[in-house]
């Protein structure tokens, strides 16, 4: 059998010694699925990703099943992954839309959780309902109780590079729905490339723009999506000014469903090999990933669209 190749490691300087991954797939990824994955499959995707090695699986969303039905499960699912927590070596965040949600995670046991903001109106009002303004007051009070309770609280900011209705977003915009957040008591800020518009000199003004405005780059997580081919690109970007967290899905699973010809998220496996040849660690053996994303893309009856997942289970 043919080795499987592997990038050649050359260190660039300016780059963070260690990224932690933050990984989507089983909740950003499976909620796009227009089919509901069963629960018993979930289960076994999140613990195959911890045991590739990565230490932040978002596990799923406590949002109403009207709204998300593809993660519905949420109740039956999370005490099936207790022994990842319970070993502590994996944390297992869930996004929650309100109070409600908030009830729901923590009775389970949650200690980390997330709510989604836009940086736009637009997109505010057709995912939430509600202005940027409004939405921001519904999730203070969640966040409020979550610090209450001891938990870590990530904020999600969507539309911060571009916007399908609004198009292009000023900077000042999303810095002050990000201030908002942070004020607010987020412990960690993701930046969202929504729609997959963002190019590298746009991902460095803006976190130029956000240092500038007080909020230190160790509270930011950026979270980039691949229409354009983009993401990798942006993610190089992102670390050279000090990043250390970039989420990602396994396979390239999930997307944008407001942009014609999307390819998804950035792949957790295409993000691996980029950061393995730069001599950034992250803990995650790229072969055990590959094996997993396999898996779910025969589950889910597609191939990955995952460029590393193509080539490293390519069988002669």
């Amino acid at each position: 059998m043919t080795p499987q190749p592997l990038p050649m490691r050359v260190p660039a300087a300016g780059l963070p010694a260690r990224v932690r991954i933050h990984e989507v797939g089983p909740r950003d990824g499976l909620q796009n699925e227009k089919a509901t994955v069963p629960t018993d499959v979930k289960a076994a995707f999140v613990h195959r990703l911890a045991a590739a090695g990565l230490t932040t699986v978002e596990a799923t969303s406590f949002v109403h099943p009207k709204w998300v039905p593809q993660l519905a499960d949420a109740e039956d699912l999370y005490p099936r992954l207790a022994d990842l927590t319970a070993e502590g070596a994996v944390d297992l965040p869930v996004l929650v839309p309100n109070i409600r949600g908030l009830e729901r995670a923590t009775a389970l046991g949650a200690r980390r959780v997330a709510v989604f903001a836009s940086a736009t109106e637009t997109f505010a009002r057709r995912n939430l309902n509600r202005t940027v303004d409004e939405s921001l007051a519904m999730f203070a009070p969640v966040v409020a109780q979550a610090k209450n309770d001891g938990l870590h609280v990530r904020g999600y900011l969507s539309m911060c590079f571009g916007d399908p209705w609004e198009g292009r977003v000023p900077l000042p915009q999303v810095v002050r729905t990000a201030r908002a957040l942070a004020d607010m008591g987020c412990d960690e800020l993701s930046l969202g490339d929504t729609i997959g518009v963002a190019t590298p000199g746009h991902v460095a003004a803006l976190l130029d723009a956000l240092a500038q405005d007080g909020i230190p780059v160790d509270r930011l997580g950026v979270h980039f999506h691949d229409t354009y081919g983009q993401a990798l690109a942006n993610t190089l970007a992102a670390l050279q000014h000090g990043v250390t967290t970039v989420d990602a899905s396994a396979g390239g699973l999930g997307g944008c469903p407001f942009a014609r010809s999307a390819t998804g998220n950035l792949a957790t496996e295409d993000l691996v090999w980029m950061l393995q040849g730069l001599g950034v660690e992250t803990g995650v053996d790229l072969d055990a990933l590959v094996a997993t994303s396999v898996w779910m893309a025969d589950r889910l009856g597609r191939p990955s669209p995952s460029r590393t997942v193509t080539a490293l289970s390519h069988k002669e």
